[in-house]
């Protein structure tokens, strides 16, 4: 371990005699053994000599070239989205939907010059988005192709306008130094208690956002548990009524109610009203920070609601629906979990920013949600698979025979 023990420059350690010091100064009789050999490898991936050989030799440059393109494309990611905004607001892929263009033919019928069409279409190539096809064409690409099959995904690429802007400081935005930003002005009624007071106005951008991305999240929700053995669902947080009618297509016997902010509920009263569900599905106005939640249902749903909110908020939250439920009764979670295997990047870096610039709420992993869930009241408490979780994870949870927020 001589390597990890020694020290740039030379200089004495401070450490008693007989105890190692790592490069970063920890004493290395107090690091396990794991951390040992991490430090060893950091060491080595750091080394400038060792770099240019892992580059050069035969069996580690594919590896060498991974890396680099991996560390290259974190440097390089947030070009990479603006490409993929700028396609979105040009609606390149809809005038693609038809079939290949040339650029030339893409350049008239977009507000760009000839070169820079040609400029965005080969950038966009790049990223998968586009695909040259014969005569000097160009196509959908894979991930293009995938987008226009996802109208939800494409409305936050433009929302996410807002989200760079309020993360143009980063380091100011983890210091607090920075007031509320777009992002907290689009989402107004994060822990207000005068959010029973907003208008149609003031809801139907974020209402609209939530309701194009409902369909992928209902997906994920309807193949983790099945609606159809329950009686009464209360949708809490339901927005425009998208993941009632999703459910109710499911399950034809299933009454459902919806409760959320009154200007939001008479959105979702408009929608069930349209799509013939009046006599099944009432949508209530008012605010569960606030008022107290409907009863009589054998399961609630919390659809992209736990995570808006900071912990105060959700435990309150979470004491209402227990309470509002029956001996038994089902308390389902749909949102995007921090720490779930394959889906680490958007629970622990896309959302906690997202949400630290939204100014209230955080991602939480499912071990912090169940030692939450337990001291609502909650057992039987399991994280149910679901094919796309960086999308949404479900957790599903049942009142116990005992409430212990009422001992």
């Amino acid at each position: 371990m001589a390597a990890i023990a020694h020290r740039e420059g030379g200089g004495e350690s401070n450490a008693p005699r007989g105890v190692d010091v790592a490069p970063s100064g920890h004493c290395l009789s107090r690091l396990s053994l794991h951390d040992r050999l991490l430090d060893w490898r950091d060491s080595i991936l750091a080394n400038p000599r060792f770099q240019r050989f892992a580059g050069n030799f035969v069996l580690t440059r594919p590896i060498a070239r991974r890396r680099a393109s991996e560390l290259f494309d974190l440097c390089a990611g947030f070009v990479y989205s603006q490409v993929l905004f700028a396609c979105v607001r040009l609606k390149l892929f809809d005038q693609l939907a038809n079939g290949p263009l040339s650029s030339a033919e893409l350049a008239s019928l977009m507000p760009l010059p000839a070169d820079a069409t040609l400029m965005l279409l080969d950038a966009a190539v790049s990223l998968q988005l586009l695909q040259r096809r014969s005569d000097g064409r160009y196509g959908l690409g894979s991930l293009g192709a995938a987008l226009r099959g996802n109208p939800g995904v494409v409305a936050m690429i433009e929302h996410h306008a807002m989200l760079y802007d309020d993360l143009r400081d980063p380091i100011a935005l983890l210091r607090g130094d920075v007031g509320a930003g777009r992002l907290a002005a689009y989402w107004p009624y994060a822990g207000s208690r005068k959010a029973a007071n907003l208008s149609r106005d003031e809801i139907a951008p974020y209402t609209a956002l939530m309701a194009a991305s409902q369909p992928m999240i209902s997906r994920q929700v309807l193949s983790a548990h099945s609606f159809r053995g329950h009686r009464r669902l209360l949708d809490v947080g339901g927005g425009d009524g998208s993941f009632i009618a999703d459910v109710a297509a499911q399950a034809p016997k299933l009454r459902c109610v919806l409760f959320d902010l009154p200007a939001v509920a008479d959105q979702a009263s408009e929608r069930f009203r349209a799509e013939g569900l009046s006599s099944r599905a009432v949508a209530i106005g008012g605010s569960f920070l606030v008022n107290r939640l409907p009863e009589g249902a054998d399961i609630v749903s919390l659809v992209r609601v736990i995570h808006d909110h900071d912990d105060a908020d959700v435990m309150a939250l979470l004491r209402a629906v227990h309470s509002s439920l029956p001996i038994g009764g089902t308390l389902l979670i749909a949102e995007p979990i921090s720490g779930v295997r394959g889906a680490e990047p958007i629970g622990d870096a896309y959302f906690a920013f997202y949400l630290l610039a939204m100014g209230s709420g955080r991602p939480r992993t499912f071990a912090r949600l169940r030692e939450m869930l337990t001291e609502a009241g909650f057992t039987d408490i399991a994280l149910r698979p679901v094919a796309m979780p960086m999308l949404a994870s479900v957790i599903i949870a049942r009142k116990s025979e005992i409430d212990v927020n009422q001992t």
